[in-house]
């Protein structure tokens, strides 16, 4: 499956690998890139092992809003 999240307060190197680290700790999640300059992630995941509302929760635990 993949997924396409907007995801408004990231802004620097940082807030992007924290991102990037809290979706890629999910089982299953296969791939994951992030476009600073549109605020995306886009993430390939085995909804076998887990599903979009998951990695969405795991971006909001860490203090990010995904729209």
């Amino acid at each position: 499956m993949k997924a396409l999240l907007k995801v408004c307060d990231m802004r620097t190197i940082q807030d992007i690998n924290k991102v990037k680290s809290a979706v890629a700790n999910n089982e299953g999640v296969v791939a994951c890139e992030i476009s600073k300059e549109k605020k995306e992630v886009s993430v390939i995941y085995d909804d076998y092992f887990v599903d979009v509302d998951r990695i969405i929760e795991s971006i909001e635990n860490i203090g990010y809003t995904v729209i």
